[in-house]
């Protein structure tokens, strides 16, 4: 089965996530346990981690089907001490906020050099970020998500994931998100059925499907290559329908959380019912 849904709003507590999610008849979703512009926030109390479980369990969302995604301010590939002990704390804060939820995964962007390091130490030290956090918290995969490239960020290559996945100890704690937007912007054609057939194969011989654990499912608004990270609705960008047809009837894609960051909201039940329009 294809989980499908958006990243929705958790205003109010975390457990008004999965009840968003419902309402908009999505079969997954994600969200931030926190303020994604703050590098703190009050602990996740007991009533609303309780009230979290079981509103996904009265609506169906098991664990594999939800995709928490960091805090922006972080950047475990900081070139300066201070910068990526701080972020590593906080990432570490991020991973315990899941793991008390009952999840399984954390989504995140892997990092960026800031043009003080090279790509290679800045790689070996965003597994390295990783590998601590794993070490701290258990029972949660690291799923990196691959950027635009805007910027001085890592992970617009497929090359980039894989060093990363390399790197960590437990592999069988870490993952990939893959964000359609970005692999576009970041010059993966994927506008026809053949170019996703290579793209897609091309992904499989450098990292793996066995990896992926989870999509995000966006337009662009950019052209291909620009190395801009711009979403656009499902239809309304440079990429068109064709991937999103694609993924919607290819069995690799089954059962991992799928989710829209699309920027109009208010069509994102539109949206749902177009990728299932697709299948």
């Amino acid at each position: 089965m294809k989980r499908i849904g958006a990243h929705v709003s958790a205003a109010g507590g975390v457990e008004n996530a999965p009840l968003n999610a419902a309402a908009i008849g999505a079969s997954a979703f994600a969200l931030f346990t926190k303020n994604q512009r703050q590098w703190k926030a009050k602990p996740l109390t007991a009533k609303s981690i309780e009230a979290f479980q079981a509103n996904c369990l009265a609506h169906g969302f098991l664990p594999g089907h939800i995709l928490p995604h960091d805090s922006y301010l972080i950047n475990l590939g900081h070139p300066e001490s201070d910068g990526v002990a701080k972020s590593r704390a906080a990432f570490v804060d991020e991973m315990s906020r899941v793991a008390q939820l009952g999840l399984d995964r954390l989504n995140f962007h892997p990092g960026s050099h800031l043009k003080k390091m090279d790509e290679a130490a800045c790689i070996s030290r965003i597994a390295e970020s990783i590998n601590m956090a794993l070490d701290q918290v258990e029972g949660v995969c690291a799923v990196i998500e691959n950027t635009a490239g805007q910027g001085t960020n890592l992970g617009y290559r497929f090359e980039h994931l894989r060093d990363i996945i390399d790197k960590v100890h437990d592999k069988s704690r870490v993952g990939v998100c893959l964000d359609t937007c970005h692999a576009f912007t970041a010059g993966y054609d994927l506008r026809t059925k053949d170019l996703c057939d290579a793209t897609f194969a091309h992904f499989e011989e450098v990292v793996g499907f066995s990896y992926l654990k989870g999509m995000h499912l966006n337009d662009a608004k950019p052209e291909l290559g620009k190395r801009v990270d711009r979403h656009a609705s499902l239809g309304d960008g440079k990429l068109g329908l064709e991937v999103f047809r694609y993924i919607m009837q290819d069995p690799r894609f089954e059962e991992i959380p799928m989710v829209l960051e699309t920027p109009e909201d208010g069509i994102w039940r539109e949206e749902l019912d177009l990728l299932r329009s697709l299948c």
